[in-house]
């Protein structure tokens, strides 16, 4: 699971624009008050919050830098699976895939005259347990040595590090993690029916917490209501950088530090409470995690979106490739993750899964079916 904030003008099959990023836009960093669920275009979309971007970033330093050569392997791996036999695909969406997999991108190295024919294939399924971000880029691109924990811990590592030095612009992240999980709920219903309020509980606290609730409901408070209440009073909510990463480390298991309480509203109120008893809910990954990927693995991340018929603008236009660039040198060949969007929803993000991209250095640059 992820999420993805809408990115304007981003690559779709066959009609090659440019990349978002190549007129200094990012998905996450200009687009952070998302508040149309259509393309631009429609009637009645509304126009998103722009924020300047900051200026290139130097390489960035890494721990990891001397074995990262070693350890990040961009060999062709045998592991794929036909796009005919991936589930829940349709006829519109099939046959683009399949172009990407005959044809192949084209991909042009942003500030080196490298370029290479990578042809793309499905990796496989993986867990849709909240992990799957770092589940399938783990397996896209082959990390040996690494599993999805890690993978999660040291993306969370990169982006703390970036936040702490000012190489990240603070007040645009936090405004657009504070919109992403702590939105303003007097606005945003022209567009969501339902939102969503993440909070953090740490676990060590959870039975001082349910003896609160309980106490409330002996006082004639509903269930749901006592929760909301001792929730809001004794958790954190996930409005800055710090409590980002706080969120964005739990994997959904028992060494967790807290476990993540989400209050679903309707513009009426509070709908309902999802108090993840078990501790299993997973932070699932957004934007601004795939960027912090990007740049610990220093290569460029695509999110290959496959849009059905309640989204795609024409049956010829299905596929958008959104990039997502480290915030440092690219060393690397690109990583390409892929996901089966239901529609055009801000925070929208289905599951991700893995592609695998093999250099096809026979094929024709000038025939393939999209430059990146």
């Amino acid at each position: 699971m992820g999420k993805l904030l809408q990115c304007e003008g981003a690559p779709v099959l066959d009609s090659f624009p440019q990349q978002c990023h190549s007129a200094g836009i990012d998905p996450w960093r200009d687009h952070v008050s998302i508040t149309s669920s259509t393309p631009s275009s429609a009637p009645g979309a509304t126009t998103a919050l722009l924020l300047p971007a900051p200026a290139p970033a130097s390489p960035l330093p890494h721990s990891n830098a001397s074995s990262l050569q070693q350890t990040v392997l961009d060999e062709p791996s045998s592991n794929v699976a036909s796009w005919e036999v991936v589930s829940g695909l349709e006829p519109q969406q099939l046959q683009a895939l399949q172009k990407l997999a005959v044809k192949g991108v084209l991909w042009k190295h942003p500030s080196k005259s490298n370029s290479h024919v990578f042809t793309l294939h499905h990796g496989g399924d993986v867990e849709a347990d909240g992990n799957c971000l770092f589940s399938a880029a783990q397996k896209a691109v082959s990390l040996k040595g690494e599993n999805p924990h890690n993978v999660r811990k040291k993306t969370v590592q990169r982006f703390l590090a970036d936040y702490e030095t000012g190489l990240l612009q603070k007040a645009a992240i936090d405004q657009a993690i504070k919109h992403l999980y702590s939105p303003d709920l007097a606005s945003g219903w022209g567009v969501h029916v339902v939102q969503e309020v993440k909070l953090l509980a740490r676990k060590s606290d959870r039975e001082a917490m349910d003896t609160a609730i309980e106490e409330l409901v002996r006082c004639n408070v509903s269930r749901e209501n006592a929760a909301e209440m001792v929730y809001k009073e004794r958790c954190l909510s996930i409005d800055n950088g710090d409590t980002w990463a706080k969120y964005m480390s739990i994997a959904g298991n028992e060494n967790d530090e807290y476990d993540i309480i989400t209050l679903f509203y309707a513009q009426e109120g509070l709908i309902s409470v999802e108090e993840n008893r078990d501790g299993r809910a997973a932070a699932f990954g957004d934007d601004i995690a795939i960027e912090s990927l990007a740049s610990e693995y220093q290569r460029e991340v695509f999110v290959v979106q496959a849009h059905g018929s309640d989204a795609m603008v024409d049956a010829d236009h299905c596929i958008f490739f959104l990039s997502h660039r480290p915030r440092g040198e690219i060393l690397h060949n690109p990583m390409f993750l892929f996901m089966k969007g239901t529609g055009w929803c801000g925070s929208g993000a289905d599951h991700y899964e893995p592609l695998i991209a093999q250099s096809a250095p026979s094929l024709s640059q000038e025939k393939a079916a999209l430059v990146l």
